[in-house]
């Protein structure tokens, strides 16, 4: 690590261990998001972390955001996705957005104050994006919205949303991209979710019943939404990467430090061969892939953003959370099946990365299509 990451690890470890650390089991079991400890982390800083300063960002790499993504994770998945999240709506809107538009919705969410969304999936529509059936009808002076988004994260508590509708025809071309106020008429929150996992992060559905937005909401263009969402989530998969990397990296801290103390058969259960092969392993699988998370962010920083890379980055770093942390459970043995100990929490979260940001076996898709293409020029 740079002497920035260095920095970035020291003071969110600190900020985590007295802000986040006490509080996490409680909230999980409560399903309970703290909005102060998410403004706390934009009053360091960390709330715009790769937005240029002008809108009050902090003009870091995405190498260096991976960074405090992996940090944060070792404490809460749930805080660190919904920072991740955000962080990706302020891409979009940066990227993608106008000035006027830039400057009315930026300036709240960089500084942490407010908390930005993503809306494409929905029931019928989650892998197969551009399938969706939200439409957007165009009339004077804007847009009416009508249809529904499912398992959106942070909804509910986030303010800001870019919402996927269609305004033409079938498939990715008639795919458009909205920004949605809370609390805009006909905007409504349906359910809330009842998850196995990140339960201190609020998931529920977007209902939209005649819900105006106003032209000036329409991201770019017409027709331009597709290409929106994909490009947000080449880096939405490999900070969903990052945040599996430090997931996996606090299970393995766990069993390590709970095998040195735990003694069978008069010596520490570190001792055995059979549990040191595991631990050896997964610190393997673990710097396999914090190297390729680091490796895509790097290319994004230079210009160079690899889709398919970033989909190897995901698909590694999910997989090897979720085999980590059930390794770690399993080192714990009975304890590690109990609330006792965090690991349990850890695999349950772990499980959702697989899913989210395009499931791991569209990841899998991506990168053999890659291959096909690279195979037939």
């Amino acid at each position: 690590m740079n002497e920035t990451q260095l920095e970035i690890q020291k003071v969110l470890e600190r900020f985590r261990l007295e802000q986040i650390e006490p509080y996490a089991e409680d909230d999980d079991r409560d399903e309970k998001f703290r909005i102060e400890i998410y403004r706390a982390l934009g009053a360091l800083g960390f709330g715009g972390m790769t937005l240029p300063e002008e809108f009050g960002g902090a003009g870091m790499s995405y190498e260096d955001a991976c960074s405090a993504f992996e940090e944060i994770a070792k404490s809460s998945v749930a805080y660190a996705v919904t920072l991740s999240v955000s962080t990706m709506v302020q891409s979009i809107l940066n990227n993608f957005g106008n000035q006027k538009q830039k400057e009315k919705y930026l300036p709240a969410l960089t500084s942490g104050q407010e908390i930005g969304a993503f809306a494409l999936s929905e029931s019928s529509a989650g892998s197969d994006a551009s399938s969706l059936k939200t439409t957007a009808k165009k009339v004077d002076g804007g847009y009416m919205l009508n249809g529904s988004k499912c398992w959106i994260s942070s909804a509910g508590v986030a303010k800001t949303y870019i919402v996927m509708a269609r305004t033409g025809g079938e498939g990715s071309k008639g795919v458009s991209a909205f920004i949605v106020e809370d609390g805009m008429k006909g905007f409504e929150y349906g359910k809330k979710e009842r998850k196995m996992g990140w339960r201190a992060s609020p998931t529920r559905e977007l209902l939209f019943q005649n819900c105006f937005v106003p032209d000036e909401n329409l991201l770019k263009e017409e027709g331009f939404g597709f290409k929106v969402a994909m490009s947000a989530l080449d880096s939405g998969r490999f900070t969903i990467g990052a945040i599996a990397v430090g997931l996996s990296q606090r299970a393995l801290d766990e069993a390590v430090k709970y095998s040195l103390t735990r003694e069978q058969f008069k010596q520490p259960i570190f001792d055995f061969q059979g549990l040191q092969f595991m631990m050896a392993d997964m610190a393997t699988e673990i710097a396999a892939s914090r190297l390729m998370v680091m490796q895509s962010a790097k290319n994004l920083d230079a210009g160079a953003s690899d889709g398919t890379l970033a989909a190897m980055a995901k698909l590694k770093s999910t997989d090897t959370a979720m085999k980590v942390t059930t390794d770690a459970v399993q080192i714990l043995g009975g304890v590690g099946y109990t609330q006792e100990y965090p690991v349990e929490r850890f695999m349950r979260d772990a499980k959702v990365l697989q899913i989210v940001e395009g499931t791991n076996q569209i990841q899998r898709v991506v990168i053999a299509r890659s291959l096909k293409k690279n195979y037939e020029s």
